[in-house]
C-alpha cells in the first residue's frame, strides 16, 4: 500500500517546545514518573488564577456567545484593544485596524499566510519564540535569523540586521519583551530597529505579548509608536499572560501605519479571517474585562510579586552553578542561560535536554529549539514557587555536577 505521508511543506518546519523533548517526558509519565514541566510558559498549572471580573464577564455573556461573530472580533473586544493603544499615544488606531485571534499563535499564521509569497525573506531575532521561525517556513518563506547580543543585555545586533537584507527581505519581526530571554528593549533600540525598517521599506511585525511583565526600571515601548505614518506596523498581544488565561485564546493584532498601500495585503488577511469564521466567542467577551480597569499584574511584578520574586530567584540560582551564566530577566517569564562550553562541551543540545529528563524527571527546552546557532544555552520557565523553582534548578545544578565530573 502507498504510504501517507506529511506535506512537503513541513520540510524545515520544527516546534521544539513541544517536540521530541515531551514525547520521551510523556513516554515517562506512562511509565509512572512525576515529571516536572517547566517547557512552556503555560501559567495555569502553577496556580495563577486570572482576575475574576474577567471570568465573570465571560460567563454574563455566555448566553449570547454561541454563535458566529464577526470574523474580526466582537465590536467590545476590537474597541478595547483601540482604546488600550489609543490611550498609549497611537491615535490613529480605529476599530476596524484591530484582528480579535485565538491567542497570538494563530494570528501569527495567519498574518505570514496572508503576506508572504515563496523566496520571501523575514527578519526573525535569534534567539526567537520558535514559532515566528515554524510559520514563515510553512507559508513557503525563509526565515533569517539576526543576533541578538547576549553580552549586551540581549539587544539585537542593529548592524547584523542590516548586513542580513536583500532584495528578498520583506518585514521585521521583533518580539519585545523578549521570550526566551527576557530582555526589554530600550527607547533607543526601539526606534533602531523601525528606521532600519523605514530606511529598508519594511513591514514591521511586533510581537509584544509579555508588554505588562516588566520587572524593576524597565520600560516597554510599542514599535507602533516610532513606525509612525511611513512604515507599516502589525502589533500582536493578547491576555494569555499578563491575565493569566493561556486557555482563553484571546489574542489581537493592531495594524497600524500607511494602511493606503496595504489595501491588498489586508484584504488577503480579512480574506483568512473570514475563513475560519471567528475566533473563540466566550473568550473575546474577557477582552474588554482585561483592557479596562484595575489591573491585577501590577502586584505581581514588584518585589513581594510571585513573577519578580521567581523570576529573580531563578537567575540568582543559575549564576550560583559553576559553568553557568544567565542575563537577568527584565521581563517575561523565562531565564536563557549559558553552559559555558569549556565547561560543558555539548555537541546535541536537545540531547542533553534529554538526559537531563531522564535523570532527573524535569523537563526544561535546549537553546537550538528557539534557533539559537549554538549548543550552549537553555530555557527555563520560571513560573512555579520559590520552592518548586529551587528544587528544580537544585536537580540541574546536581546533573551538571556530574558532567563536570566527567
Amino acid at each position: 500500500m502507498r504510504q501517507i505521508r506529511q506535506s512537503k511543506k513541513l520540510q524545515g518546519v520544527r516546534y521544539d517546545v513541544r517536540g521530541p523533548i515531551l514525547v520521551e517526558a510523556q513516554r515517562l509519565e506512562a511509565e509512572g514518573h512525576r515529571i516536572l514541566k517547566l517547557n512552556i510558559g503555560n501559567t495555569g498549572p502553577f496556580g495563577f488564577e486570572p482576575p475574576e471580573q474577567i471570568v465573570a464577564d465571560m460567563v454574563h455573556h455566555l448566553h449570547k456567545a454561541a454563535g458566529y461573530s464577526d470574523s474580526q472580533g466582537i465590536w467590545s473586544a476590537r474597541t478595547a484593544v483601540m482604546n488600550y493603544y489609543q490611550a498609549h499615544g497611537l491615535r490613529a488606531v480605529g476599530v476596524d485596524d484591530i484582528f480579535i485571534g485565538n491567542g497570538v499563535s494563530e494570528l501569527i499564521s495567519m498574518v505570514l499566510q496572508a503576506f508572504v509569497d515563496d523566496g520571501n525573506e523575514i527578519l526573525v531575532p535569534a534567539p526567537d519564540y520558535p514559532l515566528w521561525t515554524a510559520a514563515v517556513t510553512l507559508s513557503g518563506g525563509t526565515p533569517v535569523h539576526y543576533l541578538c547580543d547576549e553580552e549586551n543585555g540581549w539587544n539585537p545586533d542593529l548592524a547584523d540586521i542590516e548586513a542580513k537584507i536583500t532584495e528578498n527581505t520583506h518585514a521585521l519581526v521583533i518580539i519585545n519583551p523578549n521570550n526566551p530571554t527576557g530582555a526589554v528593549y530600550s527607547e533607543d533600540v526601539v526606534k533602531g530597529l523601525v528606521d532600519i525598517a523605514r530606511r529598508h521599506n519594511l513591514v514591521v511585525m511586533a510581537d509584544e505579548i509579555y508588554e505588562k511583565i516588566l520587572f524593576d526600571d524597565a520600560v516597554h515601548h510599542h514599535a507602533a509608536t516610532y513606525a509612525g505614518d511611513d512604515v507599516l506596523c502589525l502589533t500582536f498581544s493578547g491576555l494569555s499572560k499578563a491575565y493569566r488565561v493561556c486557555g482563553y485564546r484571546a489574542g489581537w493584532v493592531m495594524v497600524s501605519g500607511p494602511k493606503e498601500i496595504a489595501t491588498d495585503f489586508l484584504e488577503g488577511l480579512t480574506l483568512i479571517a473570514n475563513m475560519r469564521m471567528c475566533s473563540n466567542v466566550p473568550a473575546q467577551h474577557a477582552i474588554q474585562a482585561a483592557l479596562g480597569g484595575y489591573q491585577s499584574i501590577e502586584e505581581l511584578i514588584v518585589p513581594g510579586g510571585r513573577f519578580y520574586e521567581q523570576s529573580m530567584l531563578a537567575d540568582r540560582l543559575l549564576n550560583e552553578i559553576p559553568g553557568v551564566s544567565n542575563v537577568r530577566p527584565k521581563g517575561a517569564l523565562y531565564c536563557f542561560p549559558r553552559l559555558h562550553p569549556e565547561i560543558y562541551p555539548i555537541e546535541d543540545d536537545q540531547q542533553f535536554v534529554i538526559d537531563l529528563l531522564r535523570a532527573k524527571k524535569l523537563l526544561i527546552t535546549h537553546g537550538t529549539g528557539f534557533n539559537w546557532p549554538k549548543t550552549d544555552h537553555f530555557r527555563l520557565v520560571t513560573l512555579p514557587d520559590g520552592g518548586v523553582l529551587a528544587e528544580a534548578i537544585e536537580r540541574i545544578a546536581d546533573f551538571l555536577e556530574i558532567r563536570r565530573q566527567g
